[in-house]
């Protein structure tokens, strides 16, 4: 049954997103950063995570943001094909709804109008990036996800030729990991999208790092991927913020696509443990 949506009530919850996912880490986030503490053999490591596990706490309950990078705004919006936004346009609504939360949760503006140009900041971390995906139904389904930019600094895209194979892809991804060392504020959640073309790899790396922590690729050979990956970063001994343990990534993830047979792209997308998302439905 065809639904109406007013562009006002977009504006608001994705307001309400801004604040909430800057405040509020998600719960499998401090559930694996709890096990994480409970296994860790460091004692350095074990403190390390004692802090960050406290500040989550502190952000949640003092309504503070959980690092003082508030990140870029990332929105994916999944609409279905039987919704019809009135009163505004989607995309001016989610922008405003971007504005408000950043002003109004005193959130800090990191966005500047033009590259290298420090003083043209828009004030309000406006324009977010909007990923659109038209889906079955009438609901709307927006994901507000502040991207810190020390982590996305330090990812990667590389073109692998076909004959390197996954041995290539997973030596890429650890290369990755290891030259981002402790600047991306470890522990991570690693995502690699793999196939597709050029840009839309490095889109699937980071829909990779916003799937539930704890969770496998559906397809048996690629969770084996994830799980190889997984003890290969441990084994690497970065450790928390760097200073050493076995807890340098929460979780590795990966997404695979189609691909044209002459090249396979790679993308990793790393998120540090401040690994910030919000979601609601409106139906």
């Amino acid at each position: 049954m065809p639904r109406t949506i007013e562009a006002e009530q977009i504006t608001e919850v994705v307001s309400r997103l801004c604040m909430q996912a800057a405040t509020v880490l998600p719960g499998d986030v401090e559930e694996a950063l709890t096990r994480a503490r409970d296994t860790e053999t460091s004692a350095m490591a074990q403190a390390v995570l004692d802090q960050i596990i406290e500040n989550a706490r502190i952000a949640r309950t003092e309504r503070l943001p959980l690092c003082q990078d508030t990140g870029y705004a990332v929105v994916y919006v999944e609409i279905g094909q039987d919704v019809r936004v009135t009163g505004g346009y989607i995309g001016e609504a989610i922008q405003e709804g971007v504005r408000r939360g950043y002003r109004e949760g005193c959130l800090r503006a990191s966005v500047i109008s033009r590259p290298f140009e420090a003083d043209r900041n828009t004030g309000d971390n406006t324009p977010a990036i909007i990923h659109y995906d038209l889906v079955p139904g009438n609901r709307l389904k927006i994901t507000v996800l502040p991207k810190g930019m020390g982590c996305e600094n330090t990812s990667r895209l590389r073109m692998i030729k076909p004959s390197e194979g996954w041995e290539g892809v997973e030596a890429f991804v650890l290369d990755t990991v290891r030259e981002a060392g402790p600047n991306a504020c470890p522990p991570l959640i690693v995502g690699v999208g793999v196939g597709g073309t050029f840009d839309y790899c490095a889109y699937l790396a980071k829909r990779a790092v916003m799937r539930k922590l704890g969770t496998r690729n559906p397809d048996p050979q690629i969770a084996e991927i994830e799980r190889r990956l997984e003890e290969r970063v441990r084994a690497m001994g970065i450790g928390p913020q760097g200073l050493g343990g076995e807890t340098t990534a929460l979780g590795v993830h990966v997404i695979v696509h189609p691909c044209h047979i002459a090249s396979v792209p790679v993308a990793v997308n790393i998120q540090c443990h401040s690994a910030r998302q919000r979601t609601a439905v409106i139906e």
